[in-house]
């Protein structure tokens, strides 16, 4: 569960929901399930912020290839909302590049992590209701 949040916070195309489904699915605790999945993805995350903080607009366009159209749409909705922005995090196609613009905006990190803890335990909150 930890590897597959992870992997989904990063720019990897991943999704950790189908995992936390399978495994609550299969019997294994939600709460537990809850914890791993949200560090696993808080973590992923805060790569991508100190990605975005060391290597700046270069790493997402040319390195991670993240089109220009996607980067410019995550940076103008940062640019719009500020660092409130961050509660979007959990948006599939442009939550993963906020994190990203965050870092290379320089938005204050323990205002990152205390958005991204929320929003991303959030939705994993709400699917494991779902589930249930």
């Amino acid at each position: 569960m930890f590897l597959s949040a992870f992997l989904a916070a990063t720019i990897l195309p991943f999704s950790s929901e189908i995992v936390l489904s399978a495994l609550y699915g299969s019997g294994l605790n939600g709460a537990i399930l809850l914890v791993v999945a949200s560090i696993g993805n808080v973590l992923g995350s805060l790569v991508n912020y100190l990605l975005g903080y060391a290597f700046g607009k270069d790493i997402a366009t040319q390195k991670l290839n993240i089109s220009e159209a996607t980067f410019n749409r995550a940076s103008s909705v940062f640019t719009r909302w500020g660092k409130w922005s961050l509660f979007l995090c959990w948006v599939p196609i442009i939550g993963d590049p906020i994190t990203l613009v965050a870092g290379v905006l320089r938005s204050p990190l323990w205002f990152f992590m205390l958005a991204v803890t929320l929003s991303k335990t959030g939705r994993y909150a709400a699917l494991l209701y779902v589930l249930s």
